[in-house]
């Protein structure tokens, strides 16, 4: 990416993310990050888009948010276990963007 944009509304800085993007590689953040991950889940798993991989990059980071899904929200019946094989987690930025490249194979550009 060589163009920076910047957003008044961060709803709109969002939406252009998921717009224009052909996946999400996600590293460690705060509620920010949290935010825009989540909302990427959301509209993969509603299928409001659907060529769009998402990569968690940091296990140590991650495992604990996904323990916490399956221990609480798949146990409770907010979420289905199916919505887990909607993120990709590892520790190798090269398997990551291998993982988008590879999912993205096959499906209509954006």
């Amino acid at each position: 990416m060589n163009l920076g944009i910047n957003f008044r509304y961060f709803f709109a800085r969002k939406t252009m993310f998921v717009k224009y993007a052909q996946g999400f590689i996600v590293l460690p953040g705060g509620y920010g990050t949290l935010d825009e991950l989540f909302e990427a889940v959301t509209l993969v798993q509603t299928g409001k888009v659907t060529s769009f991989s998402i990569v968690l990059l940091g296990v140590d980071f991650w495992t604990p948010m996904l323990e916490w899904i399956r221990g609480t929200l798949i146990e409770q019946g907010t979420v289905s276990e199916k919505d887990l094989d909607l993120l990709h987690l590892t520790d190798d930025p090269a398997e990551a963007i291998e993982f988008i490249q590879k999912t993205r194979a096959g499906r209509p550009a954006p």
